[in-house]
C-alpha cells in the first residue's frame, strides 16, 4: 500500500482504549504511515470499536469513496466489519505492508425523503411507526404498485447489512457480490382489506422502490439509517435506490464474507 500513508483513527475517548490508541499510533509511525487529524486529508481511515463504530466511521467521514476503510474490534466477540483485533496490532501491521488484504467494495442505499432531503445507508434503511399504531404504506417498485402494506414497518437492507436487522427478522443472508437490495417486512397485518407478500424480496441494482405513507395521522414515523434515526414529521414518499457509490474496506485474503458469517452464527 505505499500510496496509501494518511491514516485517521475513528474512535470514541475511553481512558481504558488510550494506551491501545498511544501503541497504534507509534506503530503506525514506525512502519511509514502518517497519523492525521483531519480525515479530508486521509486516504486510510480506521474505526476503532466494533460494527456499529464502523457504521459510524463510514458516515461521519461522508460515504467517501476515495479511501479505504478498515476496522478494529475492541469486542471479544465475532465482528462482520472489523477484520482485526485491539489486541493484535502486529497482526495489523504485517497485513498491511506486506499485502495480505484484499480491497471488497460494499454497495450503498440512498434514501430520498419527500424528494427535499437525501440519506446515504451502508447497512439498512428501516422505516418504523413512532407511536403504538400500526400505519399503512403503498409499495412501488418502479411504477408498479405491488402492495398496501399495514404494520409497524420495512426494513431496506444492503447484502452487508443482510446480517443484520434483516436477520433478526428472517431476512435472506445475500452475498455481498450481488449488487442489490432486500425488503422485509414488520409485524404486517394481512387480512381482506390488507394483502402484503408476506416474505422478503430481493430488488436489483437497477430497480426503485418507493414507500408512501398513507396521511391517517401517523405519518410521523422513525427513519433509521444504519445505527443512527431521525424523525421527519408528515413524511409521504421515500424513495430508495441502490447507487453506484462503493465503500472500498479493507479486507483478510483468509477471512471472506462467508467465514464471517460462519463464525459468527455457526
Amino acid at each position: 500500500m505505499p500510496n496509501r500513508r494518511n491514516i485517521y483513527f475513528f474512535y470514541k475517548k475511553d481512558p481504558n482504549l488510550q494506551s491501545h490508541i498511544d501503541e497504534l499510533y507509534e506503530l503506525a509511525g514506525k512502519n511509514g504511515f502518517n497519523v492525521i487529524s483531519d480525515q479530508k486529508e486521509a486516504n486510510i481511515i480506521i474505526s476503532i470499536g466494533g460494527d456499529g463504530s464502523f457504521l459510524q466511521a463510514v458516515r461521519k467521514t461522508g460515504f467517501r469513496e476515495d479511501c479505504l476503510y478498515a476496522g478494529i474490534s475492541t469486542l471479544s466477540s465475532p465482528s462482520l466489519y472489523c477484520d482485526f483485533h485491539i489486541e493484535d496490532k502486529h497482526h495489523m501491521i504485517e497485513a498491511m505492508t506486506l499485502e495480505k488484504i484484499e480491497v471488497r467494495r460494499y454497495p450503498v442505499l440512498s434514501a430520498m425523503i419527500d424528494n427535499t432531503t437525501s440519506f446515504y445507508c451502508l447497512n439498512e434503511l428501516s422505516v418504523r411507526s413512532a407511536i403504538i399504531k400500526t400505519f399503512v404504506m403503498d409499495v412501488y417498485i418502479d411504477d408498479l404498485h405491488f402492495e398496501t402494506f399495514r404494520g409497524d414497518g420495512m426494513i431496506v437492507a444492503t447484502p452487508t447489512g443482510s446480517t443484520a436487522y434483516n436477520k433478526s427478522v428472517n431476512g435472506s443472508v445475500v452475498d455481498p457480490m450481488l449488487p442489490c437490495m432486500q425488503v422485509s417486512e414488520l409485524a404486517s397485518l394481512n387480512n381482506n382489506k390488507y394483502r402484503t407478500l408476506g416474505s422478503s424480496f430481493i430488488l436489483s441494482s437497477s430497480r426503485t422502490l418507493t414507500l408512501k405513507v398513507v396521511q391517517d395521522g401517523n405519518d410521523y414515523p422513525i427513519i433509521g439509517m444504519d445505527n443512527e434515526a431521525v424523525s421527519i414529521q408528515h413524511v409521504e414518499q421515500i424513495v430508495i435506490q441502490l447507487t453506484d457509490k462503493r465503500i472500498k474496506t479493507v479486507k483478510l485474503k483468509d477471512n471472506s464474507f462467508w467465514e464471517k458469517v460462519k463464525r459468527t452464527f455457526l
